[in-house]
């Protein structure tokens, strides 16, 4: 599906912000794609469809070079940033003049996702509140039915009942021949959604694991006491130790995005080495 090969990228005058990088994606896979403020996760996002540009290396989708920006590309890809510039028409008069790019595009399933996430399709989108419009375009991005769907923060601006609605319609539109992507910083929006977790830190992806995986190798939980326990990371919560151990009895853990993020991100190599080995006993 998607293979990026050395990428390098960076902006004028800055440092690159990845150097190297390899990463496959693959279908079937809704992926979490989490780094820090200013790590990447936007500009990674826009390598993969074309809109940005690497100074060496190369992403390809189903083997085409998006560089190029063929239309075997545009036409099965969609990407919903997380700024939005919507025009003023209503949600059936964008759907005319824009549903036509996308062979696989379905009327029917914008108008059903639009009901699920209570819009009007008469009003006029630039007229819409900001979460408004964000849950019309996400309407209109997983009626394309491309192949790959790329969501950049698609929870900004959304309420509570939205952002499980929201993950309900992704968990209902994920086939064996799509793949998924969701970049955010509201990690706690993805835990219950993604089946595999990319982290983006210090120029490359440190983590590439399933979240089953992950919590095969390690176990999450809340201690009072951890000094017996063979701790790879922990932090105080209000109900004791919020802590990182490793998973010496086999069982299953539900994982915490938040805290696992936080142990990757301040350079815990224990926890790295661990994921990141050829085997595990």
């Amino acid at each position: 599906m998607i293979e990026i090969k050395g990428l390098c990228f960076g902006y004028r005058r800055k440092p690159l912000l990845f150097k190297d990088l390899d990463l496959n994606l693959s279908e079937g896979h809704i992926y979490g794609l989490l780094g820090k403020n200013g790590a990447g996760k936007s500009t990674l996002l826009k390598n993969m469809i074309g809109l940005a540009y690497p100074e060496k290396g190369k992403v390809l989708f189903n083997g085409s070079n998006v560089a190029g920006r063929p239309v075997s590309v545009l036409e099965d890809v969609y990407f919903l940033a997380e700024e939005l510039f919507v025009p003023s028409l209503t949600p059936g008069q964008f759907v005319t003049n824009t549903g036509v790019f996308y062979p696989k595009f379905s009327i029917a399933d914008f108008y059903q996702y639009l009901k699920v996430l209570d819009i009007d399709p008469d009003s006029v989108m630039d007229k819409q509140s900001f979460g408004q419009q964000k849950k019309t375009m996400i309407a209109f991005g997983l009626a394309t039915n491309t192949s790959l769907l790329i969501m950049d923060e698609p929870t900004n601006g959304l309420d509570i009942p939205s952002k499980v609605q929201f993950r309900k319609l992704i968990a209902s539109v994920l086939t064996e021949d799509r793949c998924i992507v969701i970049s955010t910083h509201q990690v706690r929006d993805l835990d219950s959604l993604i089946d595999t977790l990319l982290i983006l830190h210090d120029r490359e992806i440190v983590v590439n694991s399933t979240v089953e995986e992950i919590t095969e190798r390690i176990t999450f939980g809340v201690f009072d006491n951890t000094k017996n326990l063979d701790v790879l990371y922990e932090e105080d919560g209000m109900r004791g130790k919020n802590a990182i151990i490793k998973n010496t009895n086999g069982k299953f853990s539900k994982i915490d995005l938040e805290l696992f993020f936080n142990a990757v991100t301040q350079g815990n190599n224990s926890l790295i080495k661990i994921l990141n080995a050829a085997e595990y006993e």
